[in-house]
């Protein structure tokens, strides 16, 4: 594939997988990621994938970037005329929405001429590509919403959003993994943690997988969300096989 480099500061260099945002581009980040975790560079630290783009930060002292850059030339080079298919995880998140968890559900619903119904079977049981984690610790940016529900956000941010409140933004939705300000427009609410400073692995996505909404009822949301302070509960996952060919 052709990739552009970049240097980023004196620690970092940046891969440039092209300018399209997809899951193809996103699909060829993740499978370079996992070739630089399966043959280790000597000096190479971490990487982090975005949407079209694989940063990947170095120890100087134990690498040069010269020399980097021809390890990673080579590496993808080895890529080349391959037919690349790996299994990404499809998480279950449990949502229930509407009602006081969900109070702008309604305006999306009339902004889009749709019932409230036909909203949440828009949202819910499809599979959200993760393209990236950031803003905040646990938040991920998800690909694939329909434009049928896209909705602006709202004129006037809230202050406070609880943790778990799920949103959408323009065609993009969310979910809020810790209480903090914004301007989504709040449709339902997950039990699940996604961040979790207590937990062994305090953040539960990881890009390049995927995240299906699954409606619940009001009765169903407790009983998850006091299995959960219990720590009886453990999110579901299924197994979702991806792939594409890189002609040489």
């Amino acid at each position: 594939m052709k990739l552009d480099y970049y240097p980023l500061g004196d620690t970092g260099i940046q891969l440039v997988f092209g300018t399209e945002i997809s899951e193809e581009t996103n699909h060829k980040i993740r499978m370079f990621a996992d070739e630089l975790a399966q043959h280790p560079i000597n000096g190479v630290e971490e990487w982090v994938p975005a949407y079209t783009t694989l940063t990947i930060y170095y120890l100087p002292s134990k690498i040069s970037y010269n020399t980097l850059k021809e390890k990673l030339e080579e590496m993808n080079e080895q890529q080349h005329g391959r037919e690349a298919e790996s299994a990404s995880l499809v998480y279950i998140i449990p949502t229930y929405y509407g009602d006081e968890v969900g109070s702008d559900l309604e305006f999306v619903a009339e902004h889009n001429g749709l019932s409230q119904e036909e909203v949440i079977s828009i949202h819910a049981n499809k599979d959200y590509l993760i393209y990236m984690m950031g803003f905040v610790p646990g938040f991920p940016y998800l690909g694939g919403m329909s434009e049928e529900i896209a909705t602006p956000r709202r004129e006037n941010p809230r202050a406070e959003i609880e943790p778990g409140s799920v949103g959408i933004a323009g065609a993009q939705t969310g979910v809020y993994p810790l209480e903090s300000p914004g301007g989504w427009q709040l449709i339902g609410q997950t039990p699940v943690k996604l961040y979790d400073p207590t937990s062994e692995s305090p953040i539960l996505l990881e890009s390049g997988h995927y995240l299906r909404f699954v409606s619940v009822s009001k009765t169903e949301f407790l009983e998850i969300k006091e299995a959960i302070k219990r720590g009886d509960y453990v999110v579901e996952t299924e197994e979702k096989k991806v792939g594409y060919h890189e002609v040489s």
